[in-house]
């Protein structure tokens, strides 16, 4: 008897600071991550800044481009985790250059000949200490499903702080009660969908 593959997750954090320096937005994509598990979901976290991601929109900038490996990571992937800080109103600068290269994907597809992100689950997590993230997310979204990702109900999690006021994510004593439970919502609707595409792929 065989048995079903491991549904994966792969989070790609897009805080500004380097490792191994604490990171809200690292935090948030592990808190997700720990909830995928509860649902069998096994996932790892890259933290983007730490690599050489060159800028350009294919898959392969050439010498010294570590997207390659990266994309190869997503592909064995059946949800991506896009986590960012707010900066600006904006998602990162390096949230912007992930998304530039899965513009890429937009000509690469698989033996179905579907884009070859087609059929799996992108999802957001969001930190910042000005109001912003459903902006912020509705960007990431609108990109992410351009380039042929699904989309789940309650496909977000975020924590913003008050205004004018300078504590993070990382700095609180506790998860507030509605990020942990808007997180545990996240993982359960992506997990759900992952396997109902998997199952149930678009047709060619």
């Amino acid at each position: 008897m065989t048995t079903a593959k491991e549904v994966r997750a792969l989070a790609l954090v897009c805080t500004l600071t380097p490792s191994p320096a604490a990171s809200s937005s690292d935090l948030l994509a592990q808190l997700v991550l720990d909830e995928f598990a509860a649902h069998g979901v096994k996932g790892e976290i890259i933290r983007v800044v730490d690599q050489e991601v060159k800028p350009g929109v294919a898959v392969d900038m050439g010498e010294g481009d570590v997207w390659p490996a990266i994309r190869a990571r997503l592909l064995e992937s059946d949800i991506l985790l896009l986590a960012t800080p707010i900066w600006l109103g904006h998602p990162s600068s390096i949230a912007q250059r992930v998304l530039e290269r899965l513009d890429g994907e937009l000509s690469e597809t698989g033996n179905d000949g579907l884009p070859s992100v087609y059929n799996k689950v992108a999802t957001v997590a969001v930190v910042g200490n000005e109001d912003g993230a459903h902006k912020v997310s509705a960007d990431l979204f609108q990109a992410l499903d351009d380039v042929g990702f699904t989309i789940p109900a309650g496909g977000v999690t975020y924590w913003v702080g008050e205004a004018m006021h300078g504590t993070d994510f990382k700095d609180l004593d506790e998860v507030p009660e509605h990020v942990a439970d808007t997180t545990k919502q996240l993982a359960s609707n992506a997990a759900h969908l992952a396997r109902v595409l998997r199952e149930n792929p678009y047709p060619a």
